[in-house]
């Protein structure tokens, strides 16, 4: 990997943010990246995979797939399906089918899904060029964090104006994490992130609907663009996050500066991601899981329940508050309906759960007239509580908040192999699945990563 810096006049200062996260990108060492971070990306990778061979069976993944196989067939490999396409193209079928299901992790920091507008990218150039488990993982953990920085330097006003923080900053991510790679140097990476910024894009009106995927399958591919363009010498600002007219000029309300400090024994934030559990909104997670505590606690049904309040930290409002969904789609963006589903006892991990017929479920909608939703100032951005005021005169509460990494990693990746064996078999089989996912476990060892998205296409 080329290890060109940028001079240090060019680094000193707030002012050169973006050419220092370019040095950044490829100034970390592999020494900087322990056992412990890889140990978190693995899990992300196998968590990644397995939503990804469940999404591509979902209507939008087989209407982008079939729009970008008209364009030809190319080397790289889509996942559950049987075709390859350019590695552009994979990489935009890959990221939405990923993100199709909204069933991958998120990072706090990022107010965002981090892995998946990272793999698709990593694993087109798989397709295209030899790549070692061990290099995929160390570039997803420097696009990982990236993708963090990023976000903390046009902090949250970004999202609060309404930017889909995974398709915006996600391509940012992507962007590093295919200069990293791709072994491009300083001051090609400071391009290959300016040409990011330029095409970042995504919206938040848009949750609920097919775009919101799209979005993301969008961020890898043009995340990977931005990088193979500039690996051949293209050019942009070397400033376009911070400078006048920049990503956090135009579309926040403010530059935050950061430190760039990850590495060695400093955490990464991929130790920070948080897993999902519930195939909705993570915003709906903690509300989900006070509701059925509280299924446990009281075997309280929908039906016995005279009023509910679920109170949940303000900016979800805009997020996951569709007041009455039609569709399955829209389910995961309702915290009325999600919480009905887990009071009713239904498994909200069970992708077919979220379905058209629940949506216009009689009970699950009488449930949400009798319902409110109310916004707090809370320093908790996952922050859920459920009360009931129930039919009998007994008032009940539980409150949860999610948004906390876990402690025991052992049991994190049990819970994942699970999770994924859940929803890949249907697709690939119990054979295939099991192979795949102790190829996965095994990245940091293999000579070739390609090996992945070969084995996560049906027998």
């Amino acid at each position: 990997m080329g290890r060109a810096s940028l001079n240090d006049a060019e680094q000193a200062g707030p002012s050169a943010a973006t050419r220092a996260l370019a040095d950044w990108i490829v100034s970390t060492g592999v020494e900087d990246i322990g056992a412990v971070p890889r140990a978190w990306a693995t899990d992300a990778v196998l968590d990644w995979f397995g939503v990804t061979v469940a999404g591509s069976r979902e209507p939008l993944s087989h209407i982008v797939s079939e729009t970008m196989g008209e364009e030809g067939s190319g080397p790289a490999r889509l996942i559950g399906r049987e075709n390859a396409l350019s590695p552009l193209n994979a990489a935009l079928v890959n990221g939405a089918a990923s993100h199709a299901l909204d069933y991958d992790d998120v990072n706090s920091r990022m107010l965002g899904h981090p892995t998946v507008p990272l793999v698709p990218a990593l694993l087109a150039i798989s397709d295209m060029q030899p790549v070692s488990g061990r290099a995929f993982l160390e570039a997803f953990i420097v696009g990982y964090e990236a993708e963090v920085l990023t976000a903390e330097m046009i902090g949250q006003g970004h999202y609060d104006l309404g930017w889909h923080m995974t398709a915006t900053v996600g391509t940012v991510g992507a962007a590093a994490a295919s200069a990293r790679l791709l072994g491009l140097n300083a001051v090609q990476t400071a391009h290959a992130l300016g040409l990011a910024v330029a095409q970042a894009a995504g919206l938040k009106s848009m949750f609920g609907t097919m775009s919101k995927p799209f979005q993301v399958g969008k961020a890898a591919m043009n995340g990977l663009m931005a990088a193979r363009l500039a690996e051949k010498g293209m050019t942009s600002r070397t400033d376009a996050i911070e400078c006048a007219q920049g990503l956090a000029d135009t579309q926040s309300d403010g530059f935050f500066p950061v430190e760039m400090t990850s590495g060695g024994n400093r955490a990464f934030a991929v130790e920070e991601n948080l897993f999902k559990y519930h195939a909705a909104c993570y915003l709906t997670h903690s509300p989900i899981e006070a509701a059925r505590r509280l299924r446990e606690l009281h075997s309280i049904a929908p039906d016995a329940v005279e009023r509910a309040t679920i109170e949940v930290n303000k900016g979800a409002l805009t997020v996951c508050n569709i007041e009455r969904p039609e569709t399955g789609l829209e389910i995961k963006f309702s915290l009325k309906h999600t919480v009905g589903l887990a009071l009713s006892g239904m498994d909200t991990g069970d992708l077919d759960t979220y379905s058209d017929e629940n949506a216009q479920d009689e009970m699950l909608l009488k449930f949400g007239e009798r319902s409110m939703v109310v916004g707090i100032e809370s320093d908790i951005w996952s922050f859920g509580r459920v009360k009931l005021d129930l039919k009998n005169g007994a008032s009940v509460e539980e409150t949860q908040n999610v948004g906390v990494p876990a402690s025991d990693q052992p049991e994190q990746r049990r819970r994942l192999l699970a999770k994924f064996r859940t929803v890949s078999e249907p697709v690939l089989g119990i054979r295939r699945s099991d192979e795949l996912a102790d190829s996965i476990l095994s990245l940091d060892d293999i000579s070739d990563a390609s090996i992945l998205s070969e084995m996560a296409q049906p027998n």
